[in-house]
């Protein structure tokens, strides 16, 4: 299926992201060279073994002008729309979210909308949703508690009525809790395997926060099968996610005892700053009936490959993050 895409212009942006650099590592894996954008101050420590097979462009999507021009002299037929900004607790800057988020995928569609293209997959957030009380579907009101669930809902909102309303093949891909290879040390999964792999206990404020988590190469194949079925999922918002929900409890007991860590886990050490929802579980239906996609690792087999993968690359790659 990949070989379809050799003689394709592929465009990542936020390629120094998680999901951006993963789907950069996977292309250049199968023999592609895919462009990238990525900012003049970005951190590319997930690219740096990479960078000489990517063909990097420094840009902000936040420069209308500039990113018009970028993508008229690029002219990218299939575009990959990772980049993203305020998914972190700490990522509190308000304006920057908005300017990143709705106004970066603004100025990148517009321009892709002149210059023309085959493929534009926008990534959304179950943020988006805000809290519900059952397994969250696409077609759900949107209710944000956060400036990034707003920002991102703009975003996928703008692209579909943008799809919809100029007939273009335009999808966004509304992702859930992605974990695995290179992922921000500071985010559950990784934090958990590093604590383990440090031979210290991992420090959490609860065991009952829950989250649909989705390993990064069920999410990558995601992306792809988006891509060779355009013509159908035209237009469309589509989940991405296990479809099961798993607490912070539960994960942090099997990363411990998959690592083999002795120690327990030290409950109430930190603060949570998030508002914390019962339930956080995706509808994958419309993945399986538009794309033809189903997750192929359950959370075991995907912290496995995870843990492996931190075990052989933490010195390389997460001591330098």
């Amino acid at each position: 299926m990949v070989q379809r895409l050799f003689r394709k212009k592929i465009l990542i942006t936020g390629a120094s992201g998680f999901v951006g650099s993963s789907l950069a590592r996977f292309l250049i894996n199968k023999g592609l060279s895919p462009h990238i954008f990525v900012r003049k101050d970005s951190n590319l420590w997930r690219i740096k073994d990479i960078l000489g097979k990517l063909k990097t462009h420094i840009l902000d999507l936040t420069d209308e002008a500039a990113t018009r021009g970028a993508v008229s002299r690029l002219k990218p037929q299939i575009i990959l729309h990772c980049a993203v900004y305020g998914g972190y607790h700490f990522q509190l800057d308000s304006k920057k979210i908005m300017l990143t988020n709705m106004f970066g995928t603004m100025n990148l569609l517009n321009a892709c909308v002149k210059s023309g293209f085959e493929c534009f997959v926008n990534t959304g957030s179950s943020s988006e949703y805000g809290l519900k009380n059952k397994p969250m579907r696409e077609s759900d009101l949107l209710e944000p508690v956060t400036d990034y669930g707003v920002s991102k809902a703009m975003a996928t909102l703008f692209c579909q009525q943008t799809a919809r309303n100029k007939n273009l093949p335009i999808v966004t891909l509304r992702l859930f809790s992605p974990y695995g290879c290179f992922e921000d040390p500071r985010r559950l999964v990784a934090s958990l395997i590093l604590s383990c792999l440090n031979h210290q206990a991992p420090k959490l404020s609860s065991a009952y926060p829950v989250r649909d988590f989705i390993f990064i190469d069920d999410v990558i194949r995601a992306y792809l099968k988006t891509v060779f079925s355009i013509s159908k999922a035209a237009g469309s918002i589509i989940n991405i996610a296990s479809g099961k929900q798993h607490s912070v409890g539960e994960v942090t007991l099997k990363i411990i005892k998959l690592a083999g860590l002795k120690d327990k886990p030290v409950w109430g050490s930190v603060k949570n700053p998030r508002l914390e929802p019962s339930r956080w579980v995706a509808d994958i239906s419309r993945a399986r009936e538009l794309l033809g996609w189903n997750p192929e690792f359950s959370l075991t087999q995907g912290l496995i490959k995870t843990i492996e993968w931190f075990s052989n690359n933490k010195a390389s790659y997460y001591d330098k993050a």
